[in-house]
């Protein structure tokens, strides 16, 4: 939680600067091995220097059945091979049997043996210590001694304390680290002003966005941006784009409702007015008023669910829905004004259509297709709603199209006029001048768009010639879906 709440210089300084420091940390530790090591090579050579220089001044002495080594090796012979004062140098010089010769007798005895293939062209083997509680580092030499009586060979041990050693890999390792954290600090104050010069460009975008009014959705401006944040705009656009179309739905709707809704208000109080002064009997007046408040609710649902409709932006909340068993429903509910109208009703919906969708969608689409049909229809007339599931025809080198769900009403009512076809899915557009509130067919239409459908409003017209429309025939294509359909009951 705390690094998702890092800005972003912080972020890139962190995905820098820890793989760098870890690399300058394994980089240091290395080179600080290897100045030891390198220190070591240097100064073995010293040791073994002074290791030749006591060979020198070694002698046999005795019979050739009793041979001695002999030195003489003042201890300021050795101080021309100390480099300074911070090392100490030990010697020992062990006979042919590996007596005590010279030198400090306490200094551990050799227990190694000569590599192979040696750095130098001499008997020598350089090995690590301690000799009186100090490390220190020892050279071993195996010098051949000769004399007149005979020859052998002595061994000479040559100790240093390792102070210059690990002060020269010290003084290597500082100045090593001094030049890693100076990189460091470069590095940090790039990415810092790589960052702020990088992220400029958001910081004037979001002062741009802030500086806004409320209700300025307008575009912004992408002239000059980088590549970077062109998708950033691009969707930023988008969204205020939908959001300008939802307000500009929604102010539409508050104006439609308060235009449309004054209207039965103002006809409810004049009813009331009239059989509050007894104008009509009050049986008659009850009535008429009970029509305007049924106008009115009419509208008020409808209204409601167009606003429900603009909500809509997605369908995850959509189910697979038996089409056929939904209509039967609706159809169902509405037998009451079937039957007052005395219609001659078919319904041909037995097989499952399944339709992915919302229930409440498709039971208002069918609710208001099949309301209009019956108000339309003369009383005694015929009305046939159908149900099925089809395969349009392709072309024979076509793609082969896609299954479709259809609902197809059918009146005998007397049709829709060239005037009404030209409004005929506007809102508050009625062909019916003393009836309805012209929100049914625009409400199909937001449907079938939310579904991916389409719907069509034809007359059915006499096969004489003559033009006389039969009946309008109102046809619903919903996508078919695969899926088993749930019970619309």
């Amino acid at each position: 939680m705390r690094l998702a709440r890092l800005s972003m210089r912080s972020r890139l300084l962190l995905g820098i600067l820890l793989p760098v420091g870890l690399l300058v940390a394994i980089n240091t530790w290395s080179l600080y091995h290897q100045a030891l090591r390198s220190a070591d090579t240097a100064y073995d050579r010293t040791l073994l220097a002074s290791a030749k220089s006591i060979g020198e001044l070694l002698e046999v002495t005795g019979n050739s059945d009793a041979l001695q080594v002999r030195a003489n090796v003042p201890y300021s012979a050795l101080e021309a091979f100390e480099a300074d004062n911070r090392s100490r140098i030990f010697f020992k010089v062990s006979g042919f049997g590996g007596e005590m010769v010279s030198g400090f007798e306490d200094l551990p005895a050799w227990q190694g043996r000569i590599p192979v293939r040696g750095p130098y062209a001499a008997l020598v083997d350089f090995y690590d210590d301690h000799y009186r509680g100090e490390p220190v580092r020892v050279a071993v030499l195996l010098q051949p001694v000769s004399g007149q009586a005979g020859q052998g060979m002595a061994t000479i041990q040559v100790a240093e304390t390792l102070e210059l050693r690990q002060t020269l890999a010290r003084q290597m390792l500082f100045d090593t680290l001094w030049r890693q954290a100076a990189l460091l600090g470069v590095i940090s104050l790039v990415v810092s002003w790589v960052v702020q010069r990088a992220t400029r460009p958001v910081r004037e975008l979001s002062a741009a966005i802030t500086a806004r009014p409320a209700d300025d959705l307008s575009p912004i401006d992408t002239t000059g941006t980088p590549r970077e944040l062109q998708p950033l705009i691009d969707a930023t656009n988008d969204a205020m784009a939908r959001l300008a179309g939802l307000l500009t739905r929604q102010k539409r709707f508050v104006r439609d409702a308060s235009h449309q809704l004054r209207t039965p208000l103002a006809v409810l109080k004049t009813q009331v007015q009239s059989a509050l002064r007894g104008d009509l009997p009050a049986h008659e007046a009850l009535r008429e008023i009970r029509a305007t408040v049924d106008g009115a609710t009419r509208l008020a649902n409808q209204m409601l669910a167009l606003a429900k409709l603009d909500q809509v932006q997605n369908d995850q909340a959509a189910e697979s829905i038996d089409l056929a068993a939904l209509v039967r429903d609706v159809a169902l509910d509405l037998a009451p004004l079937i039957a007052d109208k005395g219609l001659d009703f078919e319904l041909a919906a037995d097989a499952p259509v399944p339709v992915r969708a919302r229930d409440w969608m498709l039971r208002e689409l069918t609710r208001n297709l099949l309301h209009n049909a019956i108000r339309a229809t003369p009383a005694g007339g015929a009305l046939s709603v159908a149900v099925l599931a089809l395969t349009p025809p392709t072309a024979a080198d076509g793609p082969s199209a896609d299954p479709i769900a259809r609902l197809q009403i059918r009146d005998s009512g007397p049709g829709i006029s060239a005037a009404q076809r030209e409004h005929l899915f506007e809102p508050f557009h009625t062909g019916h001048p003393s009836s309805g509130s012209g929100l049914g067919l625009n409400i199909c239409r937001e449907v079938c768009e939310r579904l991916g459908g389409q719907i069509r409003l034809d007359n059915r017209v006499a096969a004489d010639g003559s033009g006389a429309a039969l009946g309008l025939d109102a046809r619903v294509d919903l996508p078919l879906h695969a899926a088993a359909p749930q019970s619309a009951a």
